[in-house]
């Protein structure tokens, strides 16, 4: 039974359990579940602290897990980056107080906060920046105001809890992260049919099936507009001056690409929302 580690709580967490819902597995049923076995997948799910998730996958204790990409970078387990899945992105940057700062090589000597000491620590050995690592767990905004730390090092999103705390970024982006599946080379191999499943479930998020009718005289024009995954699939028609078309758009392309078969002369265009594939 492939054993997987999910994250428990956070920013990754719902999205995760969403995801495996769509990808055919059994989801988190309660939030107090510890762990969970879905016999007709042959998976049992382990809801875990996310930032332990690289550290119990490393160990091979677990098969494979979701988590984010600075957690596993900052936990230096022998785990590895299996695939990107594409939700909970956020960038690693460095912040101070305003006008203090404008170049990561003004840290040499300074302290620097931050909850994820072993990223950190491998940025300033690979810049040559001699800054002593203060670790703290969870919020570091306030190290900075209660005279912990100069300068930190975080997470960010939007960026509005470190301007409220009177810091504004600078330097270079550390990381650019986002939720992650690992496994080990060991593993991997037998967590293939759950790497099929997400990749299934990133298609179907992507692109939506778009279906419509075109003159015969317009169908290249057409098919370069929708080129399709591989190829569009063209069908005639009773009328054998027409022809029908399905072929795969990216879901951010869909009214645009609309708008141009429309002005080829393509009718009945229609757009059907994918639930799961494999490609």
């Amino acid at each position: 039974m492939l054993r997987i580690a999910v994250p428990n709580k956070g920013m990754l967490a719902a999205t995760a359990n969403d995801m495996l819902v769509e990808a055919g597995y059994r989801g988190r049923r309660d939030d107090r579940e510890l762990t969970a076995v879905d016999p007709a997948n042959e998976v049992e799910f382990f809801y875990i602290r996310p930032r332990d998730i690289a550290t119990y996958v490393g160990e091979g204790v677990l098969d494979a897990g979701i988590t984010g990409r600075d957690m596993l970078l900052d936990s230096d387990s022998p785990a590895q980056e299996i695939r990107s899945l594409d939700f909970g992105g956020s960038t690693f940057r460095f912040a101070g107080p305003v006008g203090e700062y404008t170049d990561v090589s003004q840290l040499n000597g300074k302290r620097v906060a931050t909850s994820y000491t072993g990223l950190l620590g491998h940025f300033f050995e690979d810049h040559g920046i001699d800054a002593e690592l203060v670790k703290l767990d969870g919020a570091v905004e306030s190290s900075i105001q209660l005279g912990v730390a100069d300068a930190i090092a975080d997470v960010v999103s939007t960026g509005n809890t470190l301007r409220r705390a009177g810091l504004e970024i600078f330097g270079p982006v550390i990381l650019d992260s986002t939720a992650i599946l690992i496994s080990t080379p060991e593993k991997v191999g037998g967590a293939e049919k759950l790497i099929k499943r997400l990749e299934g479930v990133l298609v179907a998020r992507q692109y939506s099936i778009m279906d419509y009718d075109i003159p015969a005289s317009k169908l290249d024009a057409a098919m370069a507009v929708t080129p399709g995954f591989q190829s569009p699939t063209v069908s005639a028609l009773h009328d054998p001056e027409w022809l029908a078309v399905r072929a795969l758009v990216p879901q951010r392309d869909l009214n645009a690409v609309m708008d141009k078969l429309s002005a080829i002369g393509a009718k009945a265009i229609l757009v059907t929302a994918l639930q799961a594939a494999r490609m």
